[in-house]
């Protein structure tokens, strides 16, 4: 059986302040992916700390909800936002499960310090078609992750070294 990969295109934008997140909330545009760097106590100043997804809500309403004012340099963290985009607009859930789709995967590559509990284990068949492509400012992510890297589907096809015959 053939599949076919999924691809999903991301522009990023940033960095943003937390007091500037009250501009994104245009009810047309603004949902996605978001990630957030910063002070983390083990791995040191101005590094992932996590990625987020704003899917029913902006990324102005969803990012005040996660308690990141309280965190204890909160004015050094700086946030990246990232719209879907290509030349096929999807929208309702067909935009949701992209979104979703997009947020698993860049977690479980990426492992972001106060991702932890999202970060354990991957889906397989949900993802390994997935491919995720990370345009514009994209910080620390990599401008190019493939469920079919990053899960299992390779491992179950007996692959082996080549040798010469």
């Amino acid at each position: 059986m053939i599949q076919t990969q999924h691809m999903i295109q991301i522009d990023w934008n940033g960095p943003y302040k937390l007091p500037e997140l009250n501009q994104l909330t245009n009810t047309e545009t603004d949902y996605g992916v978001y990630q957030i760097y910063g002070k983390h106590p083990v791995y040191g100043s101005n590094v992932l700390l996590y990625i987020g997804k704003a899917d029913r809500q902006t990324f102005g309403i969803r990012i005040s909800q996660e308690g990141w004012l309280y965190q204890n340099d909160a004015n050094n963290l700086k946030i990246y936002i990232g719209r879907l985009h290509g030349n096929q607009p999807s929208s309702g859930s067909a935009w949701s499960s992209e979104i979703d789709l997009a947020e698993r995967l860049l977690l479980y590559v990426h492992k972001p310090a106060h991702n932890s509990k999202s970060i354990a284990s991957l889906v397989n068949q949900q993802l390994q078609y997935v491919h995720v492509l990370n345009w514009g400012h994209h910080r620390d992510l990599l401008p190019e992750v493939s469920g079919f890297r990053w899960t299992g589907r390779l491992d179950e096809e007996g692959y082996e070294v080549y040798r010469w015959e």
